[in-house]
């Protein structure tokens, strides 16, 4: 009789804790697509009627932009071809990032002197202002191809380090303990149980870094002129020539670039959690 009422009450409450998550659903994909169309509405009513007919080259409203930066097969060739050049050098320094990255935090994870030796330099790596010595990078290594990799590299670093680095101690000790009643050596414990346990807060970090590679890319463009023009340098030469739509333009395209990247290691993340068992909510 017990079993009997226990049921009910059990498919309740199981029908309770699927609630967030049908609800969440929805609410993920309409509460940006509302915040958009809120941001839309406002950049062109100022557009239109705030600014004073003599200053609306500043800030042309969407429809504006679309034509002239999106639309005008010119210039939408010159934007793309240059977003992608600083698209394959974000790729190129996030993936050298992350192979450094993982590889200095499990060094790390292994020995405590080798963290007390590495890791201040990598805090004094993020804490370098990249302005600085972007230019002494061109000097040093040239201004084409890996001088660029080079600043993704280091603007994107740091965040693999300190998360991978966190993940991979976060272990819960009784589950080193039953490691060790097995008798697994350091290498089947790191393979097995550290870099497994580590991966949700590896992606985290590669979320991050994915949006500072695209930056790094964009912030070497600025300095190093020589090559082929990435977008950092088209819209140098759009803000010298005052045009303001396909500045705009290029500004919004490199920012989507960053969003798809978040966006391929939040849907990884979420694999990995179901992987682990684990609910994100809603």
């Amino acid at each position: 009789m017990t079993a009997v009422t226990g049921a009910p009450e059990t498919a309740r409450v199981s029908a309770r804790q699927r609630l967030p998550r049908l609800r969440g659903g929805p609410v993920r994909i309409v509460a940006p697509v509302v915040v958009f169309a809120i941001v839309m509405i406002a950049w062109f009513i100022a557009g239109h009627y705030l600014l004073p007919e003599q200053s609306r080259f500043l800030l042309p409203p969407p429809e504006t932009v679309l034509s002239k930066g999106l639309l005008d097969s010119a210039a939408r060739t010159e934007i793309v071809s240059a977003l992608w050049s600083t698209v394959q050098i974000a790729l190129v320094g996030l993936g050298i990032a992350i192979v450094v990255g993982i590889a200095f935090a499990v060094v790390m994870s292994q020995a405590r002197w080798a963290e007390y030796s590495l890791y201040p330099y990598a805090v004094i790596l993020q804490t370098i202002p990249i302005l600085a010595v972007v230019p002494l990078f061109g000097f040093w290594f040239g201004y084409e191809f890996g001088s660029r990799v080079i600043v993704c590299v280091m603007v994107s670093l740091f965040p693999v380090i300190t998360n991978t680095l966190f993940g991979l101690k976060s272990v819960a000790a009784a589950e080193h303990d039953l490691f060790t009643l097995h008798g697994a050596n350091r290498w089947q414990r790191l393979v097995k149980l550290q870099l497994p346990a580590a991966l949700p807060a590896m992606i985290s970090g590669f979320k991050i870094s994915g949006g500072m590679a695209v930056i790094g890319s964009i912030v070497a463009d600025f300095f190093f002129r020589q090559g082929q023009p990435g977008i950092g340098r088209m819209i140098d030469v759009y803000r010298q020539r005052l045009a303001t739509e396909q500045l705009l333009t290029a500004l919004l395209l490199s920012s989507l670039v960053g969003l798809i990247l978040f966006w391929l290691f939040d849907f990884l993340a979420g694999r990995v959690d179901r992987a682990h068992g684990r609910d994100r909510g809603a």
